[in-house]
């Protein structure tokens, strides 16, 4: 609370005077205030981080992570091309060696 709503309620508390649980009340509303104000400018507001921040990359290694991902990315074309043209291969050797099986058994 501010300093200004402090002096409010106690201007508000020594009017309600008449009535005691009221003053009672805000009295002790009051002092609440007081103390959680006290208590929070004791309270730091601005504080060391302990903790290590962790360094940013230099454009050495952005360099050197981005020509690892280009070879990979062309390791893994040249893989993917392998593996196409043996499934071809494979296609073909397959369907020679049908081609000789239906051979084979009209033949006998």
């Amino acid at each position: 609370m501010s300093s200004d709503a402090l002096e409010k309620a106690e201007a508000a508390a020594r009017e309600a005077a008449t009535d005691t649980a009221a003053v009672q009340i805000a009295m002790a509303a009051i002092e609440l205030a007081k103390t959680a104000q006290q208590q929070a400018q004791a309270i730091p507001q601005h504080h060391q981080c302990e903790h290590q921040h962790k360094q940013r990359r230099s454009a050495g290694e952005w360099i050197g992570i981005s020509c690892a991902v280009c070879v990979g990315g062309v390791g893994i074309a040249f893989a993917s091309l392998a593996l196409a043209i043996l499934g071809g291969t494979a296609a073909i050797v397959v369907l020679v060696l049908r081609s000789m099986w239906t051979d084979y058994r009209k033949g006998k």
